[in-house]
């Protein structure tokens, strides 16, 4: 039944309205959003001291919140210890059992990916903007700020201005040696880190549908860059398969009208696509990766890891590249998987031996080289082939360092020839 004036609803809306109880919305409408789950990670003790100044005593539901120690881990410098030490503190004194602490934690959004946190419907919000990602789930996941996520856990609500949504449908089929990672590269290159900025973006079409719910957690968590509010799929069948024997609490699928009303309706066609790249500084400058590859770039890192492809099956996809190579000399591969869980799979599988004996550096799991805050920091001028998300300048340190943005497959090309090269030259 169309709402909205007339017309029918885009999946934010309709979620959004779900969680306001109102019948429908509309673009720019303030409303009051009963959240389904709030996710806090390091960022998070930042709001513990505005919680109590606002007059909170205990979070308004423990069982809706989720606290993951990912970005220093174990604690690197005192100051992340100290936001750590604020955390636990924070969760015993609220019994916040949910709390993903040091050997059984992993990055957050993973986090709740994996263990079906997040479902179908749901209004999802965290202290990381690529909370976005969970918006592969069918559901509005974004990313707040600490006073917001102060209320949040005061209350169970918070204030949103519904956002206008951007519609991507996307058609064909993606060929040899390209992924996901390849294809949100590509819409990035044409949206811009500007081009959705308090938006909902909606994906779609014949080839999400194909996508496995890994696959579809990588394009959107690469929405943020983007600027936009989330990102997004409708649930379908896999959705429900996916969520079936982990999902923490009951889902209420919604999907978007036929007659939904859309800022902007985006087509790509993946037929014939090459793989891409982002290249320094902006995830947005995007080139077909044969055209880079001709340039012969050095590399002195390679980063498989990150939120966006650090899953087993970018591991296991890495892993099966690496087999019968070395890492170039003169290259440092740090491998770094997005949860203890994926960790323990990549241990019983052999995965771990295939980088280590290769000369690659497996590490526990944590946000890593990703952030420039912790392990894998680069020198000025240095060039890092990396499957993560972003590489502005500063992004993984000095200012100076270039980062080139690719998916897994072309990281492990990258680390075994010293320079920007193309998997498909591996027979992926």
């Amino acid at each position: 039944m169309s709402t909205n004036g007339g017309h029918g609803g885009t999946l934010a809306e309709k979620i959004l309205a779900r969680a306001s109880g109102l019948d429908s919305v509309v673009p720019g409408q303030i409303i009051e959003g009963h959240v389904d789950l709030a996710m806090m990670h390091e960022q998070g003790a930042q709001t513990v001291g505005p919680f109590h100044d606002m007059g909170a005593t205990s979070v308004w539901d423990p069982d809706r919140v989720v606290i993951a120690i990912d970005h220093w881990v174990p604690a690197s410098t005192e100051g992340a210890a100290i936001l750590h030490r604020i955390l636990r503190k924070f969760a015993a004194e609220q019994n916040l059992t949910h709390f993903y602490d040091v050997g059984n934690h992993g990055i957050c959004h993973q986090i709740l990916a994996e263990n079906g946190w997040v479902v179908p419907g749901d209004l999802a919000v965290g202290t990381d903007s690529h909370t976005n990602m969970l918006g592969a789930s069918g559901a509005v996941a974004a990313g707040i700020g600490p006073t917001e996520m102060a209320a949040v856990l005061a209350l169970g609500r918070l204030w949103l201005k519904v956002p206008p949504t951007i519609r991507v449908n996307v058609h064909g089929k993606l060929g040899r040696g390209v992924t996901a990672k390849d294809l949100v590269l590509r819409i990035l290159g044409e949206v811009k880190t500007t081009g959705a900025t308090y938006k909902a973006v909606e994906y779609g079409g014949p080839t999400i549908k194909g996508l496995s719910m890994p696959e579809r957690f990588t394009i959107c968590n690469m929405t943020t860059e983007m600027g936009a509010k989330c990102g997004m799929v409708a649930p379908d069948q896999k959705t429900y398969d996916y969520l079936e024997k982990i999902a923490k609490h009951a889902m209420h699928p919604i999907h978007p009208d036929k007659d939904a009303r859309y800022e902007r309706i985006i087509d790509v066609d993946v037929d014939g696509m090459a793989p891409m790249i982002a290249c320094p500084y902006s995830p947005d400058n995007v080139r077909p990766l044969t055209d880079v590859v001709k340039e012969h770039v050095k590399v002195d890192q390679a980063f498989l890891g990150s939120c966006t492809n650090a899953r087993i099956e970018d591991i296991r996809e890495g892993a099966a590249l690496m087999r019968g190579h070395k890492v170039h000399a003169g290259v440092r591969f740090i491998v770094s998987p997005a949860s203890t869980a994926i960790y323990n799979q990549c241990l019983k599988e052999g995965l771990i031996d295939v980088f280590t004996e290769a000369g690659a550096v497996f590490t526990n799991s944590s946000c890593s080289a990703c952030f420039g805050g912790n392990m894998g920091i680069l020198a000025p001028d240095e060039v890092c082939i990396s499957s993560s998300n972003r590489n502005f300048p500063g992004r993984m340190g000095p200012k100076e360092a270039r980062i080139y943005l690719v998916s897994p497959a072309a990281v492990v090309a990258s680390a075994i020839t010293g320079e920007i090269s193309d998997p498909r030259e591996f027979g992926v």
